[in-house]
């Protein structure tokens, strides 16, 4: 036999597990702590169980693919890879290319901010500049503050770094800024301190509440007054449909001098989520650190996405487009409050948000029925929604839903709502209900 067959079959058998071997049984025991417990994006799951045609989904938060820049994209897209096919197949400026950073100065200038690229670093996602922020702040143990309800994706984001959730109900005009002084009051005679509060200010997801001008000028002042950092994010600040803009956090720290917010942004709604590009924003020692741990996880955010957004920043007629959006969405949420104020009569008990932009609205059934059962008879009804518990960081209201209506036809909205008001009527009238 030749040598090396010899040494093959030396080594295939050294291979071969002996009496004494340790075969991994248990992986669970070898996992972080961290992540032992961590059961992820539950709203991911409930998507594979949508995959029916004929179920109307108001589950995900979907811009409308009839808003992509189909032909733009095409051309931009053919541009660059003809000019710059070498650099987009290469690694990048890990902070973010400088020509999106200089787009990304020129677009926060039209909501009265002012920043330089060292308070900018690009993240490959909104969800990304998440999870760099809870991995910048968060110790096992340490607290967070929240709205009840609030983003579920910030919840799961967070989640990884086992922080304790404390939170105070949502009000109509935003934010129970009473509520969190009570409650960082009451940490502080525990000896502890919220490394920071998590809000959405405008147009919030789930509840599509907007936080008034008195509110955010108060929670500036609660930041202020015990030093607590304010993380502010900001998926939807454009999708206003009624009424006046409201400055935003950001912007109001500013004129007090900064320091105080660290902003989140994504062009996953204005422009286009399969892109996965984001940028937050913040002092420069935050920006720094920021970009020290996206050196250590992502690395790097594709040149062709950010030279994509960069482009709809610049070229892409930005603003007729954002108008765009503003009308085709809000013809859709005034035929899903239409229809929702004929087939959710007031003695049914049922009540809902009604937003003035964004991409969801809240709705509260009667304290009889768990949305996370009633999901899985709306199933049944061919209709789909989130269940409100997912939104909350601790003792979730199970009565809750979350409804998007950017996704489905205004057609398809009408005929969801006559679906579900059908599931949700049935449980009414069951026993015990």
């Amino acid at each position: 036999m030749p040598r090396v067959l010899r040494n093959t079959e030396h080594l295939r058998n050294n291979l071969n597990p002996g009496e004494d071997a340790l075969m991994i049984k248990n992986w669970n025991s070898h996992f972080s702590d961290n992540i032992k417990a961590y059961g992820g994006y539950s709203i991911g799951k409930l998507f594979d169980l949508l995959k029916d045609p004929e179920i109307i989904s108001l589950a995900g938060g979907l811009p409308s693919p009839d808003m992509f820049l189909d032909h733009e994209m095409r051309l931009v897209s053919e541009r660059i890879l003809k000019e710059n096919l070498e650099k987009i197949m290469q690694y990048s400026a890990i902070g973010g290319e400088h020509t999106l950073l200089d787009a990304i100065i020129g677009f926060l200038k039209r909501d009265n901010i002012e920043v330089t690229r060292e308070n900018i670093v690009v993240t490959s996602s909104g969800q990304h500049g998440l999870d760099l922020v809870g991995r910048l702040f968060l110790n096992p143990g340490d607290s967070v503050l929240l709205d009840r309800p609030t983003f579920a994706g910030a919840i799961v984001a967070f989640q990884m770094q086992r922080p304790i959730f404390s939170g105070a109900d949502i009000q109509e005009d935003g934010s129970d800024v009473d509520g969190f002084r009570s409650t960082i009051d009451s940490l502080k005679k525990q000896g502890r301190k919220p490394k920071f509060i998590y809000v959405v200010p405008d147009f919030q997801n789930p509840s599509g509440i907007t936080m008034s001008l008195e509110k955010r000028l108060a929670l500036l002042e609660l930041s202020r007054d015990y030093g607590i950092p304010l993380i502010e994010d900001s998926p939807y600040r454009d999708f206003r449909y009624y009424g006046e803009t409201i400055p935003s956090l950001y912007s109001l720290d500013q004129q007090k001098g900064g320091g105080n917010v660290i902003g989140l942004y994504t062009f996953s709604k204005l422009f286009c989520p399969g892109l996965r590009v984001g940028f937050n924003i913040g002092p420069p020692e935050v920006i720094q650190k920021l970009t020290n741990i996206k050196e250590g996880n992502v690395l790097n955010t594709p040149r062709y996405n950010q030279d994509m957004c960069t482009a709809f920043l610049t070229e892409m007629g930005m603003e007729e487009h954002i108008l765009k959006c503003r009308n085709y969405y809000r013809e859709k949420l005034e035929v899903f409050l239409k229809t929702m104020d004929e087939y959710f009569p007031e003695e049914m008990g049922v009540t809902w948000t009604k937003p003035e932009g964004g991409l969801f609205l809240w709705v509260t059934v009667p304290e009889g029925i768990d949305t996370h059962e009633l999901f899985y008879e709306a199933i049944k009804y061919k209709v789909a929604f989130v269940p409100g518990d997912v939104f909350f960081g601790e003792n979730p209201k199970r009565n809750t839903m979350r409804i998007n209506f950017s996704f489905a036809s205004k057609q398809q909205l009408a005929e969801a709502v006559k679906r579900l008001s059908g599931c949700v009527r049935d449980q009414l009238s069951s026993p015990g209900k």
